[in-house]
This record gives structure tokens, C-alpha cells and sequence, in this order.
């Protein structure tokens, strides 16, 4: 996934967090609903002007359109949380609590 796809993503999984539709977000950085879309899929990127009405409109400071760790596949979310319980064995149980809570909510 190229750098644009992932940003895209991101300002979409933000977008959705903070209850706001596509059309909403768009007019709220002036930028057309189609724009927007585009940028979501990462067929296009933001101008400087859009992502500083972007990132004030998200409320959100620029470098949360980055991260996107937990962006990757789950085959390799799994190698790496088996990585960390080897690591750190003796925090299984709070693992499993956690990932217990997220199971049944």
C-alpha cells in the first residue's frame, strides 16, 4: 500500500471516529465531496491548504495522518504480537484480558 492509499485510509478511519459524512468533512475544508473521495482512496492528495483546514477540522494535529501501525495486514499483526508475548510472557494474562474485553463488546 503506497503512501497516499495509507494516508487515505487514515483520514477516513479519523473521519468516521469523529461522526462526520464525507459531504460534512468536505465542506468543512472546501474542498468538493469527490475531492475527498479521492483522497480517502488514495487516487489523490491533499494540497497544504486542505490539510491545514484538514487537520483543524479533524482537530487532530498533522502527524496523526501518519500512523497508520495498525494499518498492516493481520498476518503480520499476528507474527508481531506473538513477538511481543515471547518477549514478555509474563504479560499474557493482561493480553488475554484485553483482547477478551474487545471479544465481547
Amino acid at each position: 500500500m503506497n503512501i497516499k492509499m495509507k494516508v487515505g485510509k487514515r483520514v477516513k478511519e479519523i473521519r468516521k471516529a469523529r461522526g462526520l459524512s464525507q459531504e460534512k468533512l468536505s465542506e468543512m475544508i472546501d474542498v468538493a465531496q469527490t475531492t475527498l473521495s479521492c483522497i480517502e482512496t488514495g487516487d489523490n492528495f491533499f494540497t497544504a491548504d486542505a490539510l491545514k483546514k484538514l487537520v483543524e477540522a479533524l482537530d487532530i494535529e498533522p502527524q496523526e495522518l501518519f500512523f497508520f501501525e495498525h494499518q498492516k495486514d493481520n498476518k503480520m499483526l499476528v507474527t508481531e504480537i506473538n513477538k511481543m508475548i515471547s518477549e514478555r510472557p509474563n504479560k499474557i494474562s493482561q493480553i488475554y484480558k484485553i483482547v477478551k474485553a474487545i471479544y465481547n463488546d
